[in-house]
């Protein structure tokens, strides 16, 4: 049989093949400030370029390649670009993709111990590092999940377990409005009705107000409703605002509440001194999620899920069907599949392993730090411009503002805020977001990319500031 029929290559092509991939992504890594942050492209233009029949016969690996870096990577936006200030960057690191290459190129089965005690272990290690980072006891364990949104849903889908017994009616969650909406979603996915979620509103710094979720758990229990879970947030999306953790961790050890705290933005900067000031309490909550793939500078897909009882993961996942018994665990064994949703999963914890054994904790820690700093660079620039007027001060990474020039409408105000991220994006030299606050649209920049400097930063602003004078 050829290479072809085994669906393998010879020798040269597959050395061919590697090569190129890696000078691709080294040309990508070092080519990437001097290219415009986003490439879009319509439906049509794409159907046309790629649609096509399935190949009856194979092309050359390298003529593949060659599409793949004209077509499709040329139809993205660059999230690890130092210049992409919106939503939450991915900033990724060059040693991060190569551990990813090697989990995909040796095919890891990360679900069970008999088929990968070692990468198990490198987990746990890696788990044992972030717990203790958080101040969570050594009772506490967890898993490596996609993100964000399987990590709360994890953590909730534990909670319902220990705390209901699975029994969700009239079970009530409760969570400030600037949450994020994957706990909406995990809640559906779990069972509870919309109603079932209480969304209270934040107070003057976009943080859970502690009074009205006491008002509300009182109403709710005098109404026989069973109030259960609190969703905390440490670095909300709009604002990068941290709920009161340790109040909160109190009102829920009176009220006999669950306290998940939602940490997929903010959570990882506890690595450092100054997020550690901030993110104080987090060692005494129920549940934590933070996703290493945003501020801990890893590729996509890696999200974490910490409980403060690991027995509890094993209690709401494990299931043992009889195809399965040859992966009993064993003493001091570990199968992350009973911790999680997903039998089949990959080998998640390397790429952050293998980054903090390269670089180390203190480049971490500065790198962190450096976040901090260039969102004070952006609210000190703006502050200091006419015209223009910060809306929530610089706070874990992310600051907001608006153009809104003295005397100007308020629709106009508006237009023009949504229209500036439309002009920077056709611009390319940098991007910027734009969420509501107030019922006010403003627009927001998150600057955790450690590449970033802050030349970029105010670059980025006064480029803003021109194109709001030409919008008017």
């Amino acid at each position: 049989m050829s290479h072809r029929e085994t669906l393998t290559l010879s020798h040269e092509e597959k050395r061919a093949l590697g090569y190129r991939v890696v000078d691709m992504l080294v040309e990508h890594f070092e080519q990437l400030p001097g290219k415009p942050v986003a490439h879009g492209s319509d439906r049509a233009s794409l159907e046309a370029t790629l649609r096509e029949p399935l190949p009856e016969q194979g092309a050359r690996p390298l003529d593949v390649l060659a599409q793949l870096e004209r077509d499709v990577f040329g139809a993205i936006a660059h999230v690890d670009h130092p210049r992409f200030f919106a939503f939450v960057p991915g900033p990724s690191n060059f040693v991060g993709v190569m551990a990813d290459a090697l989990a995909a190129g040796f095919n890891v089965f990360a679900g069970t111990w008999l088929e990968a005690s070692g990468p198990a272990q490198v987990e746990l290690v890696v788990l044992d590092w972030l717990r203790q980072a958080c101040g969570l006891p050594s009772s506490a364990g967890g898993l490596f999940v996609s993100g964000g949104s399987m990590a709360n849903i994890t953590t909730l889908a534990v909670a319902r377990h220990v705390r209901l017994d699975d029994r969700i009616d009239g079970a009530v969650v409760y969570c400030s409005d600037q949450t994020h909406s994957s706990i909406d979603r995990g809640l559906r996915v779990l069972g509870f009705r919309d109603d079932q979620l209480c969304k209270i509103a934040s107070d003057g710094a976009f943080r859970l107000d502690v009074v009205a979720l006491r008002h509300a758990v009182e109403t709710d229990r005098a109404a026989g409703r069973i109030p259960f879970c609190v969703v905390a947030n440490a670095g909300t999306t709009n604002t990068g605002a941290i709920d009161p953790i340790p109040v909160l961790v109190d009102v829920c050890r009176e009220e006999g509440l669950w306290l998940h705290v939602d940490g997929a933005y903010g959570a990882g900067a506890v690595l450092c001194e100054r997020g550690r000031g901030l993110l104080d309490g987090l060692g005494r909550v129920d549940s934590l999620a933070l996703d290493p793939h945003k501020w801990l500078f890893q590729p996509y897909e890696i999200g974490c899920v910490l409980v403060r009882e690991e027995r509890w993961l094993r209690e709401a996942f494990h299931i043992l069907p009889e195809y399965l018994q040859d992966t009993a665990e064993k003493r001091g064994e570990v199968n992350f599949c009973d911790r999680g949703i997903q039998l089949t999963r990959g080998f998640r914890a390397l790429k952050l392993w293998m980054s903090l054994k390269v670089f180390g904790g203190a480049a971490f820690r500065e790198a962190l730090n450096h976040g901090f700093e260039l969102a004070e660079v952006a609210e000190a620039t703006v502050g200091a411009m006419p015209d223009w007027e910060v809306t929530t001060p610089a706070q874990m990474g992310i600051v907001t503002f608006r153009y809104a020039p003295d005397g100007m409408a308020t629709e106009k105000v508006e237009w023009l805020n949504r229209g500036l991220v439309e002009e920077m994006i056709r611009d390319g030299f940098a991007m910027v977001s734009s969420t509501v606050l107030r019922r006010q649209t403003v627009l927001r920049m998150c600057t955790i990319n450690p590449r970033a400097t802050a030349g970029d930063v105010r670059e980025t602003i006064q480029r803003l500031d021109a194109m709001g004078k030409g919008l008017v």
